[in-house]
């Protein structure tokens, strides 16, 4: 027997048994209305930016799915377009088939026939030759009749000799069988004649049937291949509806991320989620990985949260101080080759965008440890001379100047840094080298970091695939 408690806990579970699904429903359902296009292309006058992007980010899964459904009926669509497909070409060669064999046919029944007026022709001639020789053996019987019926006497005063009279009714005799054995020649030739003409009109009419069922048969083929032509016209146009459909949800999609993308705040600490949609964005507008750009940031700059320890103080030495300590430090930034450029970024910025940045209060990265010198800026950690080589570029896609402390720039940037290198030098791992070294070298320190990169890679494509990442991999993107 059941006791009260497991009673409690069965009913529990049946009763959630049965609403769950009905909560599942009213969930979907209120998506479905909350997502109307119409309701999110634009920005509800009631919503602040931060509930705007909340719930965009609500209604993105929900167009991403839209889209994978599609994508779905589109492939069970395009299996039955395939099978009508086959089976109209099928039907198409067993009509080529059919016709060939009427065709074959026609003309043997066409030879028969011309056999079979031959035969007849023979026939009828050989008619005219009995009766021809009929009448020569009636003739014959007829001079026989007549010497018979002649008295000896007559016979004899008629003759000259016995020996002609003897003479001409051995020849006609001789006449007599002669004619007979070719009356009965002529007439098994006749039955011959005649058999052979049964024959061939019994082929004829056999062929005649065949040929008849196999052009029923190409017309009941044909039949069914105009249905099939038919169905799979309408399979067409329900594909290349899908297809629209697909488009027209995929766009949709691709707008909410952009939408997302221009919401997410302008130099400032994103969380992982937002830094993802920006590299989603950013990856898809050049057709990389957007696992292939977080690897690269999160390596460069933590995803933002480490833009650079050092401040540039002296323009002619390209000496600085470290931050949080105001220790000294020489070469902060190539003199000669950056701070001029990056003194012009700076200038732009405040100019075009309102911004009061001072560029000796400027975080930038400080020398590495195993020597060289700093300079970098941003999420991207772009030295100034490599930053002005793509920010036109980058104005190109957003109309705004290009920001190297915006994640969105900095990410559009290194999109299309990454994108050359894939291009230039064929694979990511060739790409990444590129970006740390200026191309491709087999040395330590480009291997260490084209391995690390990659890594860190890998960990972003497991989350975006399956929406988890190990203890390691978020300890290592900095995330732990």
């Amino acid at each position: 027997m059941f006791s009260r408690f497991s009673k409690t806990i069965l009913c529990f579970i049946l009763i959630t048994a049965f609403l769950l699904p009905i909560i599942n429903g009213f969930a979907q359902e209120n998506r479905e209305e909350i997502c109307q296009w119409e309701k999110i292309e634009e920005k509800p006058e009631n919503l602040s930016d931060k509930d705007y992007e909340s719930l965009l980010k609500k209604c993105q899964p929900y167009y991403e799915e839209k889209v994978e459904e599609i994508e779905k009926d589109i492939t069970k669509t395009q299996q039955e377009k395939d099978t009508l497909k086959n089976k109209i070409y099928i039907l198409e060669n067993k009509i080529k088939s059919l016709d060939y064999q009427i065709y074959q046919g026609n003309i043997i029944i066409k030879d028969l026939g011309a056999q079979i007026q031959d035969t007849q022709l023979s026939i009828d001639e050989t008619n005219l030759k009995i009766e021809e020789v009929k009448r020569n053996l009636s003739n014959v019987l007829q001079l026989q009749y007549e010497e018979d019926q002649r008295s000896s006497i007559t016979i004899l005063l008629a003759e000259e000799t016995l020996t002609g009279l003897f003479d001409e009714l051995m020849a006609l005799e001789a006449i007599n069988l002669k004619t007979q054995d070719l009356l009965k020649n002529i007439k098994n030739l006749k039955f011959n004649l005649e058999g052979q003409k049964k024959s061939m009109d019994e082929e004829k009419g056999d062929l005649e049937n065949v040929v008849m069922i196999q052009t029923l048969q190409k017309q009941e083929s044909a039949k069914t291949k105009e249905q099939q032509e038919y169905f799979w016209k309408l399979t067409e146009e329900e594909y290349q509806k899908q297809l629209k459909e697909k488009e027209e949800t995929a766009k949709k999609a691709a707008e909410i991320r952009a939408k997302i993308y221009e919401l997410i705040g302008i130099r400032k600490e994103v969380t992982y989620e937002e830094a993802l949609e920006v590299a989603k964005y950013a990856a898809s507008q050049l057709g990389i990985r957007p696992a292939l750009l977080l690897g690269v940031l999160s390596q460069e700059s933590a995803i933002g949260k480490n833009v650079g320890q050092c401040y540039v103080k002296n323009t002619s030495t390209g000496s600085g101080v470290v931050a949080y300590s105001g220790k000294a430090i020489n070469n902060v930034m190539n003199p000669t080759r950056d701070i001029p450029h990056f003194l012009n970024i700076i200038k732009k910025l405040n100019s075009d965008k309102g911004l009061n940045l001072d560029p000796f209060e400027t975080l930038v990265s400080c020398p590495m440890s195993f020597g060289g010198v700093g300079g970098a800026m941003g999420p991207a950690q772009f030295i100034p001379s490599t930053w002005v080589l793509y920010e036109d570029r980058v104005k190109e896609r957003t109309g705004n100047s290009a920001d190297p402390w915006d994640l969105r720039d900095a990410s559009l940037a290194a999109s299309t840094y990454l994108k050359d290198g894939i291009n230039k030098y064929g694979t990511e791992g060739k790409a990444v080298q590129a970006y740390f070294c200026g191309s491709p070298k087999n040395t330590y320190w480009c291997s260490w970091y084209e391995k690390n990169v990659l890594y860190l890679a890998d960990c972003h494509q497991n989350f975006i695939t399956s929406g988890s990442m190990s203890l390691k991999c978020q300890e290592a993107i900095g995330l732990k």
